[in-house]
């Protein structure tokens, strides 16, 4: 890891969380001691979701669904320089 990647880390969930919030969504930005950064959204049914942004070959991409769930499920995160990724995100977290 890098010494920029934590503040690259902050700026994508902060920008997600304000995209998040000009829809409608109630969200909070978790920022632990220690760990990572992880944005709050309670979906429209009041279940909380958690969503994370990590590093991968494509570049910075957000995830939202438990670690065990990314084991077989492969369409559970969108690019985190997507314009929609916020509608994306709404839109898998109500299905």
């Amino acid at each position: 890891m890098t010494a920029r990647e934590p503040y690259e880390r902050f700026s994508h969930l902060a920008r997600l969380g304000w995209d998040l919030h000009s829809l409608g969504i109630r969200v909070s930005l978790v920022v632990p001691v220690t760990g990572q950064p992880v944005l709050e959204m309670h979906s429209m049914n009041g279940t909380a979701i958690r969503v994370t942004v990590i590093r991968r070959y494509c570049g910075w991409v957000f995830t939202w669904r438990p670690w065990w769930s990314r084991l077989w499920r492969r369409d559970t995160w969108v690019l985190a320089d997507a314009t929609n990724a916020a509608d994306i995100i709404v839109a898998e977290a109500n299905a």
